[in-house]
């Protein structure tokens, strides 16, 4: 072991500050807060498509789905399909609300309802949340590669992971971000690629995964292993927390136009359903080596630790790591801009100066990523801690979103209803052994009880009657403080075509 530390180590301290190479040498192309913040609105489709799939690869599609795969076959793909299905609806249903000029989804979902300040609060405070519990997951993540190879305990090693994409991120901003997911999700595609394909063929192909793992794991898609429902949910969650995160949302804010947007998550949702198949054979191939690890999540580090020569096993490690990173640095600045866009305004009334916006993005990114590291440790397997955030705190967002921004008859009460009524649900069920067991978790009772909640309050309540370009004006004289986005755009029909 002390050998391969010899290369390991370097190998992740190396990634690390390339990482932070380029961070630097993007810092030099940002003047504002736009900048820092949006890259300046002006993501072509490479940087869209390889930012959003590393995103989608990111802790949860890697080293969870592949203990996920450890223990339950075929149903470690689970994740990939419901991400998948979760980037190519956001494209369908929202990719065109780049044409408004928002800067958080806070002011989304705000606009939905008439520019309604309860609305904005509500959504601001539950998105910073989320995004500081992703971000979480991901220390989380990276921790236990480090705990793994060098036995350090896990809270150094969560500050270390954090501060290795922290740094980055404060120095480059989201331009950093963007260019290093790049990079990244091509030595993720490719050290997933290598990892499977490899322990594939080291346990004599399909035959061997047959023979090490139990039958019920080999069913489609896990179902005998996991039941039905459970199964459902698990691709479900994973679609929601998609199509409710804020970091894919960011990508539409910055990408130069509409087209831009639905040709980059159209390209990033193709190759993660293909993606989707590579964890679930890591797993299992896993699985039929070692059956007897203690902690799931280990399948991964003990693949690439103990199958592969120490040179490969280095890559596949730095891989592993870019999961973590290119997750983490993305959660991290949306934390950040809906800190600053959104709850301060909401705390103080009042919005940053334009000339320290960049100053106290990257003070509020070192709180952002101190608040995380507390988070990070309300779990124990990451696809539990990710489940359980999802379900709690976006599917009532979802409903929220899509009754706002296609139902003309809802209204902010109904919009906040339905987000309350979400979170209840999934606290119920998680919180009920035997609704836990059924359900496996709590996303489809949440969609339901917050559906029912938001049309039935909708229709108690007087209807919004303030104007979609009213709505814009007002939120767009807001970022005019903050010199982000001061165009207001005209009132348009709220579809989905262009």
């Amino acid at each position: 072991m002390v050998e391969a530390r010899m290369i390991y180590l370097p190998a992740l301290i190396g990634a690390v500050l390339l990482m932070i190479g380029v961070g630097w040498w993007v810092a030099r192309r940002t003047r504002d807060g736009e900048d820092f913040l949006l890259a300046g609105r002006r993501l072509g489709v490479p940087l869209i498509m390889g930012s959003t799939l590393a995103t989608l690869v990111g802790t949860g599609s890697s080293l969870g789905a592949v203990g996920f795969a450890y223990q339950n076959g075929w149903a470690g793909a689970l994740y990939g399909i419901g991400g998948a299905a979760g980037i190519l609806l956001l494209m369908w249903l929202f990719a065109d609300v780049r044409e408004y000029g928002f800067m958080t989804f806070a002011e989304e979902m705000s606009f939905y309802y008439g520019a309604n300040r309860v609305v904005k609060g509500v959504v601001a405070v539950l998105l910073f949340l989320a995004s500081v519990g992703w971000l979480g997951a991901h220390v989380m993540g990276g921790a236990m590669y480090l705990s793994f190879l060098t036995g350090m305990d896990a809270a150094t090693a969560k500050v270390v992971v954090a501060l290795g994409f922290g740094i980055y991120t404060v120095v480059g901003g989201y331009l950093a971000v963007v260019v290093t997911d790049a990079i990244q999700g091509t030595l993720l595609f490719v050290g997933f690629t290598l990892l499977a394909v490899l322990a594939l063929v080291h346990v004599g192909g399909f035959a061997g995964l047959a023979e090490g793992n139990d039958e019920e794991t080999l069913s489609m898609l896990g179902v005998e292993a996991l039941g039905f429902l459970p199964a459902l949910s698990l691709a479900v969650v994973i679609a929601v927390g998609v199509l409710a995160t804020p970091s894919y949302r960011q990508r539409i804010y910055s990408a130069a136009d509409v087209r831009t947007v639905r040709r980059g998550f159209l390209i990033a949702g193709t190759l993660f359903a293909v993606f989707s198949l590579l964890p679930a054979i890591a797993g299992m191939s896993a699985h039929a080596l070692e059956p007897g690890l203690d902690n799931p999540d280990l399948a991964f580090p003990y693949l690439a630790t103990t199958l592969f020569p120490l040179w490969l096993g280095a890559f596949l490690l730095v891989a592993g790591l870019s999961a973590t990173m290119s997750s983490g640095d993305s959660d991290a600045i949306v934390g950040v801009t809906i800190l600053l866009r959104d709850v301060v305004q909401l705390v103080t009334g009042r919005l940053p100066r334009p000339d320290r916006l960049v100053f106290h993005s990257r003070v509020a990114l070192a709180s952002v990523l101190a608040l995380a590291l507390v988070f990070a440790l309300l779990a124990t397997t990451i696809i539990d801690y990710i489940t359980l955030l999802i379900s709690t705190v976006l599917t009532g967002l979802l409903v929220a979103s899509l009754l706002g921004r296609f139902w003309p008859r809802a209204t902010w009460q109904g919009g906040v209803s339905a987000m309350a009524a979400g979170s209840a649900a999934a606290l119920v069920v998680n919180n009920v052994d035997s609704y836990a067991a059924f359900w496996g978790n709590a996303v489809l009772p949440s969609l339901a009880a917050a559906l029912v909640a938001g049309v039935v309050v909708s229709l108690l309540t007087p209807r919004n009657r303030v104007s979609d370009a009213e709505a814009l004006r007002v939120l767009a004289e807001e970022r005019a403080e903050l010199d982000v986005g001061t165009e207001i755009k005209g009132e348009r029909p709220r579809t989905t075509e262009d």
